[in-house]
């Protein structure tokens, strides 16, 4: 007999993680409000439209390519990432768990038929050459210019951001070294659209850019990838083709009607879009522009200043500088203790992370809880957290961190 389980109630929670993150009530409205399924209906075309031209004012860019992949960040980056062909020379910095599965999407992208049949999961392509910087430190301009300079790949690939470990790359001297040495940029922007205040026009020795819907776009999951390429990109996939239909980016593009380097007023099919899709995606980045982007990325700033200076209260040590993710040793008498300090946590609804890479680590993340109360609130759950451990936290050295950073914000009012 078939079983029929209970209706699934899911609790609210605060997402404190390195994403997804909290959704906006206006985005959430927008996605239930949408009126009809019909993906072609003129309402749904004219929001794609706008939801392109949105995303290039986002991103900071004239690149006509510039459109969203239906799906998670991973499909964005899989579009990206299909410019590499078997044989390709890449070189690829890693400084974490994201990176380093970026790594391992390229040599499965550069392998050879050999190569990929001798080890089809993990591939050891000939032609690509990992950088690997230590977990917990930045990929700096120097580490970038010596490893170019000294293979002069086709491609070099690196993320801007890396969430594994809360580290921020040089994506100035990236851009420079892949400009300097003939290479193609290409960037994993998961964790930095939408929280940094960057313009990626202001990078041209980077051609291939690609984020997430759920971070800081702070849309639903299962929405929209942001991607854009440039016209170098896009002609260097013309010639060699790519092995993929999917995640084609110009056949992705053509389904939001740039076709031939031009916006068209009608897109050629290439996937069933969601209008509940469209409207949440809509409504996202019409909440990021009305924000504008240096005021979001003060914003973050500013916010994880204070939580910084409340966990360092706590004795614990930061070792990110990301601005929408701390990630913290704990104090000495707790270490080791990391994973069941976060599993004590989710019990409690609420939703911090280890890092997923050694050593382990606690990520407490920001997205989209831009407010004093949230994040007093985010400081006395995990400071409670720890004294559920038998840690030793005086509550008036938390609040007087908080305090002295937001205390300063009205004085400077």
């Amino acid at each position: 007999m078939t079983q029929i389980f209970p209706k699934l109630d899911i609790p609210q929670t605060i997402a404190a993680g390195p994403g997804p993150g909290n959704t906006d009530e206006r985005v959430l409205a927008a996605y239930a409000g949408a009126g009809l399924a019909d993906h072609m209906h003129g309402d749904v075309l004219r929001g794609m439209v706008e939801c392109k031209k949105m995303l290039r004012a986002v991103w900071g860019t004239e690149n006509i390519h510039t459109y969203g992949v239906a799906g998670t960040g991973w499909s964005g980056l899989d579009v990206m990432f299909s410019g590499v062909m078997p044989g390709d020379k890449v070189v690829i910095f890693t400084n974490g768990t994201f990176s380093g599965i970026d790594g391992l999407t390229v040599r499965m992208k550069a392998a050879t038929k050999d190569e990929l049949a001798a080890d089809s999961l993990n591939p050891q392509a000939a032609s690509v050459v990992t950088i690997e910087v230590p977990h917990g430190q930045s990929v700096t301009g120097d580490i970038i210019e010596a490893a170019l300079a000294e293979h002069k790949p086709k491609w070099a690939a690196m993320a801007h951001w890396e969430t594994g470990s809360g580290r921020i790359n040089d994506i100035a001297g990236f851009s420079a070294a892949c400009e300097k040495h003939g290479a193609m940029g290409l960037v994993d922007a998961v964790s930095s659209l939408g929280v940094g205040d960057f313009r990626i026009d202001d990078f041209p020795g980077i051609h291939g850019w690609a984020s997430c819907p759920q971070k800081g776009i702070c849309c639903l999951p299962l929405t929209y990838a942001p991607v854009s390429f440039t016209d170098r990109f896009i002609e260097t996939l013309k010639a060699t083709g790519t092995r993929t239909f999917v995640h084609h980016p110009i056949l992705e593009a053509r389904h939001w009607g740039i076709i031939d380097g031009k916006d068209v007023e009608k897109g050629t099919y290439h996937r069933t879009h969601s209008a509940y899709a469209v409207a949440a995606f809509h409504e996202a980045l019409r909440i990021t522009l009305e924000q504008g982007v240096s005021a979001r990325a003060e914003e973050y700033a500013f916010h994880e200043s204070a939580l910084r200076a409340a966990v360092e209260a706590m004795g614990c040590k930061v070792t990110s500088n990301m601005t929408s993710l701390i990630v913290l040793n704990l104090p000495d008498d707790l270490a080791g203790r990391e994973m069941e300090l976060v599993q004590s946590c989710r019990a409690q609804n609420f939703g911090i992370w280890p890092t997923l890479s050694e050593p382990v680590q606690v990520r407490i993340g920001i997205l989209n809880l831009l407010n004093r109360a949230t994040i007093t609130d985010i400081a006395h759950r995990f400071a409670q957290a720890i004294r559920d451990m038998g840690g030793k936290i005086e509550q008036s050295s938390v609040d007087n961190a908080l305090n002295t950073v937001y205390a300063k914000a009205i004085a400077a009012e």
